[in-house]
């Protein structure tokens, strides 16, 4: 079963190998527009991207609970409407471990799989978005006259990080709302050590290994891979290439998306 409805999705180019991008906590699929606009090349003709809204997130409907594997069925289900596939799937972080899961639940919908910047693990608990998600919930959306008054409101001092929590920000008549399910992310990470999105739904030999072609992306300056998560990886996903961008931080793709471009341009070129 699903965990939402059909997704919102956004498309870009027009011919060419399907590939389509999952974003990270609180992102959205327009995130990934720069990368996706150069994958298509100038003329749209060299690969066509779907940019995904996760269950949560962005334009798409909310769930009653989150899942991992609730949220790769919704996108299977969202890419099957769109194309029965093959697809080159490219996940960041949150949807990166989305993306293992469907590759993992669903290998026949996939030709190739692109992972940045997370592996198949629990990472104990949701302490990291803590503080982004009080300052969110703190933010008293129904004395805000504008935009601007939510930007100075807002607590976040890191302006690049502020910029993409209040992208979730919407204004619908003369009300504000959170695109994002904040509340349920909230949740979440009440739960501490038992955070369901921090953790990993799988255990190696539990489900059968993804067969195809895997590109890892981390970045040299991220904490979310390290050395001992080569085998786990390994396990699930045998033929697994790792490609380390120095310098880059966890997101990868916005500090590096020149290698990020190149790196997804041989990956599609290898699909046509």
């Amino acid at each position: 079963m699903s965990a939402a409805g059909p997704l919102h999705t956004l498309s870009v180019g027009t011919a060419g190998p399907r590939v389509a991008f999952l974003h990270g906590l609180f992102g959205q699929g327009r995130n990934w527009s720069t990368i996706a606009k150069a994958l298509a090349g100038p003329d749209g003709e060299l690969a066509r991207c779907t940019l995904v809204d996760l269950p949560d997130h962005g334009r798409s409907p909310w769930s009653p609970e989150f899942s991992y594997e609730g949220y790769a069925v919704s996108v299977a289900d969202t890419l099957r409407t769109i194309d029965p596939g093959p697809w080159i799937v490219v996940g960041h972080s949150l949807g990166g471990k989305t993306a293992m899961v469907l590759a993992l639940t669903e290998p026949t919908l996939l030709s190739r799989l692109v992972v940045v910047d997370i592996a198949p693990k629990g990472y104990g608990d949701l302490e990291r978005f803590a503080g982004y998600i009080a300052e969110m919930r703190a933010l008293p959306l129904s004395e805000l006259d504008g935009r601007a008054d939510a930007e100075a409101r807002f607590a976040e001092p890191d302006p690049g990080i502020k910029a993409f929590l209040l992208q979730n920000l919407r204004r619908e008549g003369a009300a504000w709302r959170w695109q994002a399910n904040v509340e349920l992310f909230a949740a979440d990470a009440a739960r501490g050590s038992g955070s369901v999105i921090a953790d990993w739904p799988f255990t190696a030999g539990e489900v059968e290994p993804y067969a195809g072609p895997v590109l890892w992306i981390a970045g040299s300056g991220s904490s979310y891979i390290t050395a001992e998560d080569g085998e786990p990886m390994r396990a699930f996903f045998p033929k697994v290439r790792q490609l380390t961008v120095k310098g880059a931080s966890h997101w990868v793709h916005t500090d590096a998306p020149g290698i990020v471009i190149e790196a997804l341009r041989r990956v599609v070129a290898a699909s046509a």
